[in-house]
């Protein structure tokens, strides 16, 4: 009798987590998964379909034409102050897990930052890539939210499979992050 009543407390504590109420990301996420709809291009002719080798050929390239340079370490440095207010650069390098690109963590930054000069605080700098990321994608706004460790404000975006997280990631660089959903949810389902 014990252990059919420990079964049916199991099976009460899952059906009311199972019933709590998603959030307004998660809806959006399994929404635009739902849709089936695929984006597959990131920026600057990045796309995530890119293997490991199609990425480094393509850098190649496109260094050699003094569109990106080499950061620190293995970064790659893009200059986007076109579309920027003032001079921009980001700073990236994708994630790949069993040969598929999971993810392009991005890091912006104006060249010009100094401490003392407010018109470069990194909030300015959120706002501006907010506007940006809207132009260069278009597709839904983003949604305001706090962090997992509950410190911090974070922005996210889901159009179809692509989901764009940005935040704040110091004093002076935002810190964003492109993920393919598809290729994640597929890495989740085999775990």
């Amino acid at each position: 009798m014990r252990e059919i009543g420990s079964i049916a407390i199991i099976f009460s504590i899952l059906f009311v987590f199972a019933c709590q109420p998603k959030t307004e990301y998660e809806q959006l996420k399994e929404r635009e998964l739902e849709s089936g709809v695929v984006y597959d291009s990131l920026f600057a002719g990045l796309a995530f379909s890119m293997t490991q080798k199609e990425f480094f050929d393509y850098c190649w390239e496109m260094n050699n034409k003094g569109i990106f340079v080499n950061g620190t370490g293995s970064q790659v440095l893009y200059d986007v102050s076109d579309s920027f207010s003032r001079p921009t650069q980001l700073s990236f390098y994708p994630k790949y897990v069993n040969g598929q690109m999971l993810e392009m963590p991005v890091e912006f930054q104006y060249r010009d930052w100094a401490l003392w000069n407010k018109e470069t605080s990194v909030e300015l700098l959120l706002d501006e890539i907010k506007s940006v990321l809207m132009t260069w994608y278009g597709g839904n706004d983003f949604i305001e939210m706090t962090s997992s460790d509950g410190k911090t404000t974070v922005w996210v975006k889901v159009d179809g499979n692509r989901q764009i997280r940005l935040g704040r990631l110091n004093i002076s660089t935002a810190k964003l992050s492109i993920t393919n959903l598809q290729v994640k949810n597929e890495l989740d389902n085999n775990s």
